[in-house]
C-alpha cells in the first residue's frame, strides 16, 4: 500500500473495505498533490479536471457575483472531498473556484480514471455512489436551511455540520458560507458565549 494513498484506503473502509488488488489499483489512479494556502485548483471558466480528496488541511468552494462578492458553498477538510461535479462529468466551464484555507496535501484522481475504477472494479462504483449519495443530502439540508432557517439556526448547522472548522476559519469565511455579514457572524457569536 503507498503511504500517501492510506488515509483513503481507511476512508473506504467506512463504506465498502478493498482488496489488495483494488488498493494496488487506487494506488495507481490517484496522484498526491501539496497545494500551498492560497493556492487554486479549480478557477472560474476552467473545466475541472478532478475529484479531490483531503488528506490534510482545508478547501473551499466558492463563487464570484457580479458584485464582487464571495459565496462560499463547501468547505472540505480532512477525509472530505470536494469537486465542482457538474464541470467534472459534463467538461463544461466552471463558475465556481477551489482553493487552499491552508495548506493542504490531497489526492486526486482523474476522470478516465475514474471510469476505469467504476467499470473494471465496481466496488469504486458503490462507493462513490454513497458519497454522491451523501453529498447530495448535505446540500438539500443546506438549501432547506438557506430558504427556511435564521441566522443562528445556520450557524448551529454549521457548527454540527463543519465542527472541526469553527476554530480554523475566519469569520469572514463563515459569514459567506452562511449567507450573513461577518458582523452579524460575531453577534451570534457573542450571544452564543453569554448564554
Amino acid at each position: 500500500m503507498s503511504k500517501e494513498t492510506i488515509p483513503l484506503v481507511e476512508y473506504f473502509k467506512g463504506y465498502i473495505p478493498l482488496s489488495k488488488k483494488e488498493i494496488e489499483v487506487l494506488n495507481e489512479r490517484f496522484v498526491e498533490r501539496r497545494i500551498k494556502r492560497k493556492q487554486f485548483i479549480l478557477k472560474e471558466n476552467e473545466v475541472c479536471q478532478y475529484y479531490t480528496f483531503v488528506v490534510s488541511g482545508c478547501l473551499k468552494m466558492y463563487n464570484i457575483d457580479g458584485n464582487g462578492e464571495e459565496h462560499n458553498l463547501q468547505f472540505a477538510a480532512e477525509n472530505d472531498w470536494i469537486v465542482d461535479i457538474d464541470s467534472f462529468h459534463n467538461k463544461k466551464p466552471s463558475q465556481l473556484y477551489i482553493a487552499a484555507l491552508e495548506t493542504s496535501t490531497v489526492l486526486q484522481i482523474e476522470k478516465n480514471d475514474l471510469w476505469y475504477l467504476y467499470t473494471y472494479y465496481p466496488k469504486f462504483d458503490r462507493n462513490f455512489r454513497v458519497i454522491i449519495e451523501q453529498k447530495f443530502i448535505e446540500l438539500q439540508n443546506r438549501v432547506l436551511q438557506n430558504i427556511s432557517a435564521t441566522g443562528e439556526e445556520k450557524y448551529e448547522f454549521f457548527l454540527k455540520h463543519y465542527s472541526q472548522l469553527a476554530n480554523r476559519l475566519p469569520n469572514t469565511q463563515i459569514a459567506s458560507y452562511l449567507g450573513i455579514t461577518p458582523q452579524f457572524l460575531s453577534k451570534i457569536r457573542q450571544r452564543r458565549i453569554k448564554n
